[in-house]
């Protein structure tokens, strides 16, 4: 199954990486976001997946706070990069972007891995299903904001994506829904099955049956 795991996360990472640099329009902010997307709330948790339990999960070793850590560090990779001048950069430079999406991939690994990680059957489950909880509260607010803001933060030019002709203002507002409908979501899913997974395991079990 690991294998399954991983092998999903790379041909998604490729194709990915492929559309980015290819298929999208760089002004596309439509296309940047469900690219965006894909790294954090859908590569990123398989890759977890995948090396979660392995010698690969570096996760056995790292502190119970440290998905709360990761989660901020989340936090500063994704509003940086969602700043009208770093977006610029990474539109007009493809060095930029795949910059970019290292970042996504690395700080979103990162963070599922210590949610998903060795350590989630463990006290530590909680703190990861928090960060992932915040993650989901920050993305909201961002996808919001993007999504509700009177004018176009990035650029005022008609883009295309995927054929489609769409004004600044519509571009912006379909990708602010596309991080709500699937990073936002995609996070409170996650903390919520941990907590699920957390409440019906072994641990909380014992404490139950001790208690009475």
């Amino acid at each position: 199954m690991r294998w399954v795991y991983l092998i999903a996360a790379a041909a998604l990472l490729v194709t990915a990486v492929w559309t980015s640099l290819v298929v999208f329009d760089p002004r596309a902010f439509s296309g940047h976001m469900g690219t965006h997307m894909t790294f954090v709330a859908v590569i990123a948790p398989l890759a977890a997946l995948a090396t979660s339990g392995t010698r690969w999960d570096l996760s056995r070793s790292w502190h119970p706070g440290t998905a709360l850590l990761l989660s901020f560090v989340e936090f500063v990779v994704v509003w940086t990069w969602h700043v009208p001048a770093m977006r610029e950069l990474a539109e007009t430079s493809a060095a930029m972007r795949l910059l970019e999406l290292a970042t996504f991939l690395v700080s979103g690994s990162l963070l599922w891995l210590a949610c998903l990680g060795a350590n989630r059957e463990t006290d530590a489950a909680l703190g990861g299903a928090v960060a992932l909880l915040l993650t989901s509260m920050h993305m909201t607010l961002l996808g919001v904001l993007l999504t509700m803001a009177p004018r176009p933060l990035y650029g005022a030019e008609e883009v295309t994506c995927l054929g489609v002709s769409l004004t600044a203002s519509q571009d912006q507002q379909v990708g602010g829904i596309i991080m709500l409908l699937v990073g936002a979501v995609a996070y409170l899913t996650g903390g919520v099955a941990i907590v699920a997974r957390y409440l019906s395991g072994p641990a909380v079990k014992l404490r139950g049956g001790q208690r009475g």
